[in-house]
């Protein structure tokens, strides 16, 4: 692993090697596949809307309603996990750009900032860390894939970086 390339436990790997740049690559944690999730969530469904169905044969048929309910809402969370399963950012300072890459639902919306202009913004509150990339009167969440202690690093190399005092 080389100075201007990073590994976040958990987060994802940095691009391939780049000697004069900075490259890093974070992403959601996916402990599940599509299919993994498909199984899980079909599973459950079906649990629930079983135990509903013999509830309702016994008489209490007022639980179907909410068993349909608990299907839609287990349907929904599947879909939100797999729409959301490829999710990334791609932050890369070469020369005197900075680029800014981030997949959310499917799209990916790039952002590219000049060195000289960019500034790191930090917000701690709570003992969390939000950053973000501000030039122009626009700004960028950076890192919103990394854990607190990743991101208080990162807020180190990228002022050292961007010159920032």
């Amino acid at each position: 692993m080389s100075d201007n390339n990073y590994y976040f436990d958990g987060a994802g790997s940095a691009g391939g090697p780049d000697t004069q740049g900075f490259t890093l690559c974070s992403r959601r944690i996916n402990s599940f596949s599509a299919r993994d999730c498909r199984v899980v969530f079909t599973s459950l469904a079906v649990i629930s809307l079983g135990v509903a169905v013999a509830f309702a044969a016994l008489g209490a048929w007022l639980i179907l309603p909410f068993a349909g309910a608990e299907a839609l809402a287990l349907y929904g969370a599947y879909r939100w996990i797999v729409r959301h399963a490829d999710d990334a950012e791609w932050l890369c300072i070469s020369g005197n750009a900075v680029v800014l890459a981030v997949k959310e639902n499917a799209q990916t919306r790039q952002y590219e900032f000049n060195c000289a202009w960019a500034r790191l913004v930090v917000n701690r509150r709570h003992g969390n860390v939000r950053l973000a990339l501000r030039s122009h009167g626009r700004e960028v969440e950076v890192g919103r894939y990394l854990d607190s202690d990743a991101r208080q690093k990162l807020a180190r190399d990228l002022k050292a970086r961007l010159k920032v005092q």
